[in-house]
């Protein structure tokens, strides 16, 4: 593990504050995408990014409003690299941004275990509408490849899921 010099904590803030482009209600760093912000030099610096999945759409937008943010920062030289390992799980997101799906009416990934702990049996998806554990699986895709399209058989209201990975 390294320690983030305060100059690489305030690019990190700043790269972090960026929104994620299909969930724009959270930021990256909320989402947990954002991996390391290293300065390389006086002019340089070097931003590593872990996409959701492998193939992910969304890497380009993100790393291109992460140079922008950046650049508009006066940092004259951002690189951003993608990293695969350790792979993104739905276990990086902030305890903030599982707020603000239920917020904004996307059903939060169902938490994972800890590192050696039991592993949590939690079969129900709760609907962030009405709070009903009564839903039913609808479509295993919905807007993006992240979620699942749900229906609340109490609310009868429809629902995004992130799914758990």
């Amino acid at each position: 593990m390294t320690t983030e010099t305060p100059l690489e904590a305030e690019l990190h803030r700043l790269a972090g504050s960026v929104p994620d482009p299909e969930l724009p209600i959270l930021t990256l760093d909320e989402l947990g995408v954002l991996r390391e912000v290293r300065v390389d030099g006086a002019d340089k610096v070097t931003v590593r990014l872990t996409p959701t999945y492998t193939g992910c759409p969304a890497i380009e937008a993100m790393s291109a409003d992460i140079e922008r943010v950046l650049h508009d920062h006066g940092v004259p030289e951002v690189s951003v690299v993608t990293v695969l390992a350790p792979a993104w799980s739905t276990d990086d997101i902030s305890d903030e941004g599982r707020r603000k799906l239920a917020e904004f009416g996307i059903a939060p990934p169902r938490p994972g275990s800890e590192p050696g702990g039991p592993v949590p049996l939690t079969l129900a998806v709760r609907c962030p509408n009405c709070g009903s554990t009564e839903t039913e699986l609808l479509s295993r895709f919905s807007s993006t490849a992240c979620k699942a399209l749900r229906r609340c058989v109490t609310c009868r209201e429809p629902f995004d899921h992130f799914k758990e990975l």
